[in-house]
């Protein structure tokens, strides 16, 4: 017996009503996908996706009421299993990274050609990531970029999280503008410890002198750390 494959369902949301009928046409005449709903509200939107769980979401990125990025995010947590593929009238590098980020499984420009259209839902629908060519380039120089920088700020921050409670405590004293001898009659320590505990604040963020620990320190938020641990 021939085991029957259902149409995969794709729910569309634009706040561009013309947009919208288009794409709508295009799906149902070019394509064995079902609609199963279209709408211009981003919430409506998220509504028909709690009822009908569709297989695929087209959602744009530029909605007036709720930031398209933002539904991307609501319908991550609803874990639904729907795959969205954001659709925008901008090549910016920066909102396809962040769709991508959120859970976006392709990025289509609406200037894109019908054909493309089809192809790209194919591609997510198969379980694949969808980026025009022209914009694959970009986007991996981006999320390049963007991966450095993150690294290097999470090497930054865990640098500070290999203080001992005793050198956090002569740390903060350093920030506020004490010497050697002020920390130790306020920590009951001699001089010599409190060089000892500085030399090896020194050795773990990686400075050379006081002055360098202390920028490294306000620079990456030891005084909101104390602060909440407070």
């Amino acid at each position: 017996m021939r085991e029957f494959k259902r149409k995969s369902r794709i729910l569309l949301i634009d706040d561009n009503a013309d947009h919208l009928r288009g794409v709508k046409e295009l799906i149902t005449l070019e394509s064995s996908y079902d609609v199963v709903g279209a709408t211009t509200s981003v919430n409506m939107g998220i509504s028909l996706a709690k009822k009908y769980r569709p297989d695929i979401i087209l959602m744009d990125i530029n909605m007036p009421e709720k930031d398209g990025l933002q539904a991307i995010q609501e319908l991550e947590k609803l874990d639904l299993g729907v795959k969205v593929i954001a659709l925008s009238g901008y090549d910016d590098a920066d909102l396809i990274f962040r769709a991508m980020k959120l859970g976006a499984k392709g990025y289509v420009l609406k200037t894109m050609a019908s054909a493309q259209l089809i192809y790209a839902i194919d591609e997510v629908a198969s379980g694949k990531i969808y980026l025009p060519t022209a914009l694959t380039s970009r986007f991996f120089e981006y999320f390049q970029r963007s991966f450095k920088e993150e690294t290097q700020t999470s090497n930054e921050e865990n640098l500070l999280t290999y203080l001992t409670a005793r050198e956090e405590e002569v740390l903060e004293l350093l920030t506020q503008g004490n010497n050697y001898k002020g920390i130790a009659g306020k920590l009951f320590i001699s001089e010599t410890t409190v060089k000892t505990h500085v030399n090896n604040i020194f050795q773990k963020l990686q400075v050379n002198d006081r002055t360098q620990a202390v920028l490294y320190a306000l620079n990456n938020g030891f005084a909101n750390r104390k602060a909440i641990r407070a």
